[in-house]
C-alpha cells in the first residue's frame, strides 16, 4: 500500500493506518503514489467503472474490488464551443462518487469499527452508499439546515446520521473531533488523498472521451476543491506521461457569497485571507469558507494560467431554469460552472463543465426560492 505525506512537513505515514492528517501541521496528507500510463487502445474491452483507469489508481491491485459501476458519464454539447459531463449522472446522483468508492475501498481493506464521513450533502451520501455496498458501518455528519432529500438518501443507504447545529465548518469541526475515537476511519474527502485520485477520473474520462486529447479550458466549482485538485493531478499524470502535449487552463468558480479562494487569488495571495461572514447561497455545496486545502488549489489555477470566476444568486438561479429547459435539471450547486461561462467571454477552443449533482436532491433553487 502507499504512504501518506504531508505537502508541508515531508511527514510521511503508512496508508493502512488510522492517522488522517499530519501528527506535526494538523493539514490534510497527499499521497505517495506514482501512476503508470494508461493504454487509450486497451479502454475499449474494460469495464465501465473507474478502475477501468487501473494503472492510474492507486488500490487497483486487488480484485474485487468495491464498484456501483460508477464513471462514464456522458459528454454533451451545450453551445458550438461549451460542452458538460454529466456527472448527475452517477449511481448516488452527484460526482462524489468517483472520491467515494476509493475511500470505501480503502476502508473495506483496513476492516475499522465503524467509517465517519461529513458532508453538505453529496459527499456523505456517496460514502452511506459505498460503504453499505462494502459492508461497512457508516456514521455521516451533516449540516442540521441540509436538503431533507440528502438525508433521506443516506438514511436509506443505512447510515446513521448526525446533524449539526450552525454551518458547514461547525459539522466539519465536529466531525474531526470523533475522528480519532480508536476504531474510527474517517472517510474524509478534503483530509484524504485516495478521494482526489477518484476524481481525477474526471479528465481520464474526457481524454478518453475525447479520443486521447483534453479540452482547452476546464471550468471547476470549488468549495474544498477536490474535483479541481484531482483534474490537476490528472493533467499532469497525462502530461508526465506524454499522453497529451498541453495542459488545458483551470478556471475555478465560486459563489459571491462564499468565496474565500476567489478574494485570495484576486490579491495575489498564497493562502487564505483574514476570514469574512458566510452569506446564505443557493450553492450551498461549495460554501466552505476554510478549506484546508487552499495553498494546493490556488497554486493549481495559477499553474495553469487560469483564474477565479464568481456567480451572483441570481445568475445561479438562471442558470438552473436555462439548463432545466435544455432538459438537464442539475442542482443549484452544479450549476454554478454554466452560471459563470454564460456570464463570461467567450473562450477559444473547448470549454467543458461538469453538471455535478442531481436537481432532484435539492430541487430548484435549492428549496430556498
Amino acid at each position: 500500500m502507499t504512504a501518506y505525506v504531508c505537502p508541508r512537513c515531508r511527514i510521511h505515514a503508512p496508508a493502512d493506518a488510522l492517522t488522517w492528517r499530519c501528527p506535526q501541521c494538523e493539514g490534510p496528507w497527499d499521497l505517495d503514489f506514482k501512476s503508470a500510463p494508461v493504454s487509450l487502445e486497451s479502454l475499449a474491452s474494460r469495464g465501465n467503472s473507474l478502475w477501468r483507469y487501473e494503472e492510474a489508481l492507486p488500490l487497483a491491485t486487488e480484485m474485487p474490488r468495491v464498484s456501483l459501476g460508477e464513471g462514464r458519464t456522458p459528454l454533451i454539447p451545450l453551445t458550438e464551443d461549451v460542452s458538460a459531463k454529466l456527472d448527475f449522472l452517477m449511481p448516488t446522483l452527484s460526482f462524489k462518487d468517483r472520491g467515494a468508492v476509493m475511500l470505501a475501498e480503502l476502508a473495506r481493506r483496513l476492516a475499522p469499527e465503524r467509517v465517519l464521513a461529513d458532508s453538505s450533502g453529496n459527499a456523505g451520501t456517496a460514502i452511506a452508499a459505498y460503504c453499505a455496498r462494502a459492508g461497512l458501518d457508516c456514521e455521516v455528519y451533516v449540516p442540521q439546515a441540509t436538503s431533507p432529500k440528502k438525508l433521506e438518501q443516506i438514511r436509506a443507504h443505512g447510515a446513521r446520521l448526525t446533524l449539526v447545529p450552525g454551518d458547514r465548518e461547525a459539522t466539519a469541526r465536529a466531525a474531526r473531533e470523533a475522528a480519532d475515537e480508536p476504531g474510527t476511519f474517517y472517510a474524509s474527502h478534503v483530509y484524504n488523498p485516495h478521494f482526489l485520485h477518484g476524481t481525477k477520473t474526471y479528465v481520464y474520462e474526457l481524454w478518453e472521451d475525447l479520443g486521447g486529447r483534453l479540452p482547452d479550458t476546464l471550468v471547476v466549482p470549488v468549495g474544498n476543491g477536490t474535483l479541481l485538485l484531482g483534474a490537476a493531478l490528472a493533467v499532469e499524470e497525462l502530461y508526465g506521461h506524454g499522453l497529451v502535449d498541453r495542459r488545458p487552463t483551470l478556471i475555478a468558480v465560486q459563489a459571491a457569497a462564499v468565496a474565500p479562494l476567489a478574494r485570495a487569488f484576486e490579491a495575489g495571495a498564497e493562502d487564505l485571507l483574514e476570514p469574512e461572514p458566510a452569506r446564505p447561497t443557493l450553492a450551498e455545496g461549495i460554501a466552505i469558507p476554510n478549506p484546508p486545502r487552499a495553498a494546493q488549489i490556488l497554486h493549481a489555477v495559477r499553474a495553469t494560467g487560469g483564474t477565479f470566476l464568481t456567480v451572483t444568486e441570481d445568475q445561479l438561479h438562471t442558470a438552473q431554469l436555462d439548463l432545466a429547459r435544455r432538459g438537464l435539471f442539475v442542482e443549484s450547486t452544479g450549476v454554478a460552472c454554466w452560471a459563470a461561462v454564460r456570464a463570461s467571454p467567450r473562450r477559444e477552443g473547448l470549454t467543458v463543465v461538469p453538471l455535478c449533482g442531481a436537481g432532484a436532491k435539492t430541487g430548484l433553487g435549492g428549496g430556498r426560492r
